[in-house]
């Protein structure tokens, strides 16, 4: 079947870049890829860097920000609550602990596990992009950056106005098991702009409620954002932001199945940070930055009627401080940084731990040949409870031509377990293991980037090896999971995605996008004898297409994805939006999972049949 899919992309690309030939070429403001202490062109960059845009987020059937990742190419989105409630997210074959988040530049760490990664306060409308970075990343963004970064950048204000977005939703099935009410969807989301000379501010807040899609799977999501841009004369900026998510939710069959039929969990995130750049000379730029986030997670096994017994509660809490420079020379331009960070946790079954955390950036690149553009840097870290250890990496571009591109890197990276793989204990369901040592891995990628016309192909072939691999095993049903250093996973990898736009007429706009991803995982050194929760659920094959049609203010977007697993069934499910503006109104209907596909992604979570949402959305921006 795979080659059925190679052989229609093959086909697809060929016909599209015969068609570029005779397009007229569309100019657009290019993204420039923020990397902490350079700022790089993505059409200069050296690394498999893959954009979400605006104008895209837009046009997508979603309204969270895992919703819209599980359209991305080479993501792999795993759910078990519907619409955000709960998701786990990795890269190209990694394990949901080994993709590090950032918002605009800030890592997001979730210590006590990667579960909570995406309890985020971001709305859909506050995000100007999103930049997947792909391969190991230590030098760029230090810890846990294993298998790639997931960076969120908001919208800086250009203007002052309001926006108020409301919908309602439902699969039009009802809960026999329970209220037997029909299930529903609903949220509204508020925003602010105001915008002055010299400073700048925007101020979401957003309410989402739905009583589930099958027994026990409701939830009720509020999020309030704040972001601020403050310039001090020209050669000196500064950027706040504070953000707060309450988010409870049914957690039937999460993490017990089938014991937590009844279980609720409520998690709570605030996050602030605070930082600036200086240009302090033609050649010199300084950024520190400091940032700090809380969060509550609060799991009730028997559910809210019973707290006294089966009930786990975290706290955990992070302060980190960064500061980061480039240096601009007549050969190539010089990066250097630190940070320090420092994270505590305090847990009914985890128990109360600290730890700290420094690093020391460096980076170079420069062009040795005309053509030839290399960026060569480390990372060296110390951590209190694993000591030092350094993670140097290599990017390189070649430009063939004007219009192809050679790009290829070797990297090293790692993750440092996180407290509920060191130290849970959950009796008789999970319990950690302090012995662990940290995963490492090392990778390399070559691949090319074609921009031709209207269209734009990206492919990449790479080799990584993760060794110290962790991961939850049992030998038998009755045995309680237990988390290990298993051995060594290696993953070769193809990847290719492709985009073609082209204008139909003054007023009509095609765009069409095609991904396609390969992994071949070998794990090796392991114990055949014990079962995996999360090894043998990686992909092997991922489509993911999306054709969107303009004509003056009307837009119509149909999205495809299929994904086959290592194990388990393979599934096809497919999305549909329908939006019309008139003047500053938008109106849109939302369609998913249309073909009413059964499919799971984590165990046996079975995930929403078909849904339907109507919204509006006024703004004034």
């Amino acid at each position: 079947m795979e080659k059925i899919y190679l052989a229609l992309f093959v086909l697809i690309c060929g016909d599209l870049y015969a068609q570029s030939k005779r397009d007229t070429v569309i100019s657009i403001d290019e993204v420039v890829i923020n990397e902490n202490r350079f700022s790089t062109p993505i059409s200069k960059q050296n690394r498999n860097v893959y954009v979400i845009d605006q104008a895209t987020i837009a046009k997508l059937p979603a309204r969270s920000i895992q919703e819209i990742l599980q359209y991305a190419n080479g993501v792999d989105l795993r759910q078990r609550g519907p619409f955000g409630s709960q998701a786990d997210i990795s890269i190209d074959g990694g394990s949901f602990e080994q993709t590090v988040v950032l918002l605009n530049g800030t890592k997001v760490i979730d210590m006590q596990t990667a579960h909570n990664m995406f309890n985020l306060p971001i709305p859909v409308e506050a995000i100007e992009r999103i930049e997947i970075i792909r391969g190991p990343a230590a030098r760029i963004y230090g810890v846990n950056s294993l298998t790639g970064a997931i960076n969120i950048i908001t919208k800086k204000p250009t203007g002052s106005g309001i926006l108020v977005d409301t919908y309602a939703g439902t699969n039009f099935e009802k809960d026999s098991e329970a209220s037997g009410n029909s299930f529903y969807g609903r949220g509204i989301q508020v925003g602010g702009l105001l915008t002055k000379e010299k400073h700048q501010h925007s101020l979401f807040g957003s309410h989402d409620k739905s009583n589930g899609y099958r027994y026990n799977t409701g939830f009720e999501n509020n999020k309030l954002l704040y972001l601020g841009d403050f310039q001090l004369g020209e050669s000196n900026e500064i950027t706040a932001s504070f953000g707060y998510i309450d988010n409870g939710f049914g957690a039937n069959g999460f993490y017990a199945s089938p014991g937590d039929r009844n279980s609720f969990e409520v998690v709570q995130t605030t996050l602030a940070s605070v930082q600036s750049k200086h240009q302090l000379s033609d050649k010199w730029t300084l950024m520190p930055r400091l940032s700090y986030r809380y969060n509550y997670d609060d799991y009730r096994y028997f559910g809210s009627s019973n707290l006294n017994t089966g009930r786990s509660q975290h706290y955990t809490s992070s302060i980190a401080a960064e500061v980061n420079s480039s240096y601009k020379t007549n050969r190539g331009e010089i990066g250097f940084g630190a940070e320090a960070r420092s994270e505590d946790i305090s847990s009914s079954n985890i128990g109360d731990h600290r730890r700290e955390n420094f690093g020391v950036f460096a980076q170079y690149r420069t062009y040795l040949l005309e053509k030839l553009n290399v960026n060569v840097g480390t990372y060296l870290n110390y951590n209190s409870d694993y000591k030092w250890q350094i993670y140097p990496g290599v990017d390189a571009s070649y430009e063939v031509s004007t219009a192809f591109k050679l790009v290829g890197n070797i990297g090293t990276s790692q993750r440092i377990p996180s407290f509920t793989d060191l130290f849970l204990n959950q009796r008789p369901g999970n319990i950690g293991n302090p012995d662990l040592d940290p995963e490492r891995a090392f990778q390399g990628e070559l691949g090319f980037k074609l921009t031709k016309g209207n269209l734009s192909v990206n492919s990449y072939y790479f080799h990584r090896k993760i060794s110290n691999f962790i991961d939850w095993t049992r030998a038998v049903a009755t045995d309680p999971w237990q988390s290990n250093n298993l051995g060594e996973l290696v993953t070769k990898g193809f990847n290719i995605r492709s985009v073609y736009a082209r204008g139909l007429s003054a007023k009509a706009r095609l765009n069409f996008s095609l991904g396609y991803s390969f992994l071949d995982s070998d794990f090796k050194n392991g114990n055949p004898d014990l079962n995996s929760k999360y090894l043998l659920s990686s992909l092997k094959h991922q489509i993911t297409n999306a054709v969107d049609i303009k004509y003056a203010n009307f837009s119509l977007l149909f999205a495809t994805r299929f994904n086959e697993r290592i194990s388990g069934p393979s599934y096809f499910i497919n999305d549909l939006r329908v939006s019309q503006s008139i003047n500053k109104l938008t109106v849109y209907l939302d369609a998913q999972n249309i073909f009413d596909t059964t499919y799971f992604e984590v165990g046996a979570i079975p995930l929403p049949s078909r849904w339907f949402s109507l919204g509006l959305k006024l703004s004034s921006f």
